[in-house]
């Protein structure tokens, strides 16, 4: 077997593969691929062998695109985001702004959830309430044997 690593210079020797990212952060060897394809992730460095190497800065980005995507950021401003952010600090402004209105529409999500939640659980209630009454009723009610006695 051939040792992909062995003619590498010592910078691009060290790092994560995609498999070892992927574990870290908790997704998908296939969507660390598709960020990059998509514009998310700068072009990572590859050794000799063509194999990616995630540095410790790629992997506080991608915890930061998945929190983004986990909190229903879309991809496009997710692209947005990473755009601005290659640009440099002269596009914290906007990028200030843009997590700002992705704040506020995560906390009216979470309000709608939380809304859901406890109709769901009244809900829940209410058909429990049901089934307890159904029981108790048929607790007073005598079996069919002891009716036929």
């Amino acid at each position: 077997m051939v040792d992909d690593n062995a003619d590498t210079p010592d910078a691009e020797r060290h790092g994560l593969s995609v498999a070892e990212l992927a574990e870290v952060t908790g997704v998908t060897a296939h969507t660390l691929r598709y960020y990059e394809r998509a514009g998310l992730i700068h072009p990572i460095t590859r050794t000799v062998g063509n194999q990616r190497r995630y540095q410790p800065g790629d992997v506080d980005w991608m915890r930061f695109l998945v929190r983004l995507r986990e909190t229903g950021m879309p991809i496009a401003r997710m692209r947005d985001y990473a755009a601005l952010r290659s640009r440099g600090d002269s596009t914290l402004p906007a990028r200030v702004h843009l997590l700002t209105e992705h704040h506020e529409a995560l906390r009216q999500r979470i309000k709608r959830l939380r809304d859901h939640e406890r109709a769901l659980a009244a809900t829940i209630n209410t058909h429990q309430q049901l089934i307890d009454h159904v029981a108790g009723t048929s607790a007073d009610k005598p079996d069919d044997e002891s009716r036929s006695r």
